[in-house]
Order: structure tokens, then C-alpha cells, then sequence
């Protein structure tokens, strides 16, 4: 055999020894979702056997993955009877996706209306973990743009959009709060005070305390339990959202928060 067919056959054999490893790992990371699946879909508890049993597998490689899915919390298992359940991860992260597709797509709307009300920016966030994050955001008309982003985790205390789950959402929230510190300069204030005047009026501003310069304003979105699932907020320079916010800056962002509350099914408490 010549000097290239010797390095054409040899450079066939390392392709398919890099297509064997991929669809092994492919495959191995199938059946581990498929266990997970057939666990979250599942009325009860399943001992290792019956999982096993169910993909054709040894129960060495089930007990495998099962381990791996034990130790990231995505599977629990019963310290009497040894059966597996889904674990608390899988329904953090079921209620964090379903939550942010209904609030993101209950939402969309009114965040171009009221982007184009206000030409301030506009964001959407949720309770992720008992953390704020960002779940969607539009840029304002205006010459500056934020840096925020979906997935940016904003502080309980000092944003418009912490303020808000502080007052309307988990009672431990606010206790968590505070034990957070305010801002270089900024005395710490009454939060009990403050999270009620929350309450009453509806809304929650945070200026300078996110960023020096920039003010947002935030209301609350509840769904057909009463439950606050979403925030809405506009965010932009004090020059254009002043601590005391124009009374159509405010009208704007409760009827935003109002109608996309009422896509949820929220009916306003009598």
C-alpha cells in the first residue's frame, strides 16, 4: 500500500472513531433525558428495575445517570423504599420557563406600547430562585441604550423591579432585603415604610441606586390567583424619569401592568 492510501485510510478510521465517541455521548445524554422524561411523566415513584426495564437498559447504566441526576437535585430518591421522583430542580425549572413564556408573551404588546408612549426602555422581569432576572427588554427612543440584558439579576433592595417583589410577592423577600446594603452615600431609610407606600400607590421607583444618573419605575403583573408572577418597568436617565415620575409615565405603566395582568386572568379583587 502506497504512502497515501496508507494516510487516506488511516485519516477514514480516526473520522469514524470521532463519529462512534460523538454518537455514543449523544446517546448516552438521550437516555439520560428520557429518564428524566418518563420520571416527570410518572405518577408515582419508580424503583431503578422498572426504569431499566422501560429503555432496555442494564440497571448499572440506569443506576449511572440516575446517580448524576440524583447529585444535581433533577432526581430525588426515597431513603425507605430507594424509588426515584423528579427532583425540586426540574420544578424550579419547569415553573421558571413556564412563567416566562406566559409573563414574556402576555407582555409583548404592551412593552412596544409603552416604549412608545414613554420613549424610555421597558423590561419585563420575574422571581428566578429568589433572584430578579430580566426576562425581556426593549430600548427606548432615546440616544442611550442600556446595558441589561435578559438574564441580568437585579438587586432586591435597590431596583425598581426588587422593590416590587418586595411588596407584592414573598413575604420572605423582605426580610431577605434587609440584610442587603443601599448604595455608597445613600442612607438606608425605612424599608417597612417604604415597601407600604408601595402597596398603596402601585408602583416603585429606584433613581440612582442601579445606576447614578438613571431612574426606573416599576408595577407589579398578577395572574389569575392574585399571584404576582412578572414585573414591568421603564428605565431611563433622570432627566426623562424623575424621582416623582409625570403622571403619564405612571398611567402608562399601570395600564400596562393592568392589561397584562388581565391576559393572565387576573380579575381585580372587589
Amino acid at each position: 500500500m502506497g504512502m497515501e492510501a496508507r494516510a487516506f485510510k488511516l485519516a477514514r478510521q480516526a473520522s469514524s472513531a470521532r463519529s462512534t465517541r460523538a454518537t455514543a455521548g449523544t446517546s448516552t445524554l438521550d437516555l439520560a433525558l428520557k429518564i428524566l422524561e418518563f420520571l416527570a411523566q410518572s405518577s408515582h415513584a419508580l424503583p431503578l428495575g422498572a426504569i431499566a426495564a422501560k429503555f432496555s437498559a442494564s440497571k448499572p447504566t440506569v443506576y449511572r445517570h440516575l446517580r448524576s441526576l440524583l447529585e444535581r437535585g433533577f432526581v430525588q430518591q426515597d431513603p425507605v423504599s430507594g424509588r426515584y421522583e423528579p427532583g425540586i430542580k426540574l420544578v424550579v425549572i419547569g415553573e421558571a420557563a413556564r412563567n416566562r413564556f406566559n409573563v414574556v408573551g402576555a407582555a409583548r404588546d404592551d412593552l412596544i406600547a409603552v416604549r412608545d408612549a414613554t420613549r424610555q426602555a421597558v423590561t419585563v422581569c420575574a422571581l428566578v430562585q429568589d433572584e430578579v432576572v430580566v426576562l425581556d427588554l426593549l430600548q427606548g427612543r432615546s440616544v442611550i441604550e442600556f446595558g441589561i440584558r435578559p438574564g441580568t439579576r437585579l438587586d432586591l433592595r435597590n431596583s425598581a423591579h426588587g422593590k416590587i417583589w418586595m411588596a407584592f410577592g414573598p413575604p420572605h423577600l423582605a426580610s431577605m432585603a434587609e440584610r442587603l446594603p443601599t448604595p455608597s452615600g445613600r442612607p438606608a431609610g425605612n424599608l417597612t415604610a417604604e415597601l407600604s407606600a408601595i402597596r398603596s400607590r402601585g408602583w416603585a421607583t429606584a433613581p440612582n441606586q442601579v445606576v447614578n444618573g438613571v431612574n426606573a419605575m416599576a408595577a407589579p403583573i398578577f395572574d389569575f390567583a392574585n399571584a404576582l408572577v412578572g414585573s414591568i418597568a421603564i428605565v431611563g436617565a433622570t432627566q426623562f424619569i424623575p424621582d416623582e415620575p409625570s403622571r403619564e409615565q405612571v398611567d402608562a405603566i399601570l395600564g400596562a401592568s393592568r392589561r397584562i395582568s388581565q391576559r393572565l386572568g387576573w380579575r381585580k379583587e372587589k
